[in-house]
């Protein structure tokens, strides 16, 4: 399935899209970002970002979400990265239904996840609901999130943003939510970010993965990340084998092309790479040996986070 967010003709310009088009100087409205809901399975839908870095022009919204219509309300999978993109959020879900939104299930901790939760809980009287272990995460990234790379990319759409968690928390690992006639079977990953979850809708057999799976881009590992715990949840999800993939990044899936795109890459960074730090070979041997990968190099960011991707497994397994 392909499908393209990049709205190049008949912008709507009511609420934040207005406001986008109106204080984005110079513009061209083929290079706004302007989310759209695209059709997944019967009442699932996906908002699928840029694969760029956070922009002014992307809002920091450079991730995907979803919509899922129930018969109580919409349920939101994660909430963008400010309230200005929580409003175009909201314009995407208007496009598509009337239907109330009454949830939000956050499924990251990384930014563009969840720090437009605050505007939905005002907004819509929307409940958000998340592991503990995702809530918690947040409130420990918050700061950085909102005073780092966030705040340089989008500038004064930040303005308005305010931190906010989950009004129902999650114990342990894994959990089945029944809401509004829709079953969401949700798991931790905590491979990206700790806190991060998948979430699977087994009637629509649909698997909204967060930063787990990452597809046209590559997966990036930063220090607080862990491959360990990512090779082994994307074990979990080639256990469910589901029709459909949406991913963290990167366009609608089947597990095939995930396979190639994050699977493998995975099934790399832990069976060369860990193995390697494990032998306790010397890191700039192995990053060398391993500098160039043909069967990544497709990816987009392969020359910015591979390598770096390789030093950091290295220490993970190193110890």
């Amino acid at each position: 399935m392909t499908i393209r967010a990049w709205r190049s003709s008949a912008l709507g310009t009511t609420g934040a899209t207005a406001c986008a088009l109106a204080f984005t100087p110079a513009l061209a409205a083929d290079e706004l970002f302007i989310p759209e809901a695209e059709p997944v399975a019967d009442g699932v839908y996906a908002i699928i970002g840029p694969t760029d870095a956070r922009t002014y022009e992307n809002h920091g919204m450079n991730a995907n979400y979803g919509i899922v219509e129930t018969d109580e309300g919409v349920l939101l999978i994660d909430s963008g990265p400010t309230a200005f993109s929580a409003e175009l959020i909201e314009e995407a879900v208007a496009e598509v239904t009337d239907t109330p939104i009454r949830w939000v299930l956050n499924i990251g901790v990384q930014d563009h996840r969840w720090l437009g939760n605050d505007y939905f809980q005002r907004e819509h009287d929307a409940e958000v609901i998340a592991f503990e272990e995702t809530a918690r995460q947040q409130e420990a990234f918050a700061s950085d999130h909102l005073e780092g790379r966030l705040k340089e990319a989008v500038g004064d759409r930040l303005e308005g943003t305010e931190p906010a968690y989950a009004d129902r928390e999650l114990e342990g690992e894994e959990s089945t939510l029944e809401l509004g006639g829709v079953t969401f079977e949700l798991q931790r990953t905590d491979a990206h970010f700790p806190g991060d979850a998948m979430a699977h809708l087994p009637e629509a057999d649909v698997v909204f993965t967060g930063d787990l799976v990452y597809v046209d881009r590559m997966l990036g590992v930063h220090p607080w990340s862990s491959v360990e715990n990512g090779y082994e949840a994307y074990q979990e999800l080639a256990d469910l084998g589901p029709e459909t993939v949406v991913p963290g990044h990167g366009q609608v899936s089947d597990m095939e092309r995930v396979e190639r795109d994050t699977g493998a890459y995975y099934e790399f960074l832990v069976h060369e790479v860990g193995a390697a730090a494990e032998d306790l070979e010397p890191l700039d041997e192995v990053v060398e040996r391993h500098r160039e990968e043909s069967a990544f190099q497709h990816l987009e960011h392969f020359d910015g986070w591979h390598t770096t991707n390789i030093n950091r497994a290295y220490l993970e397994f190193e110890w």
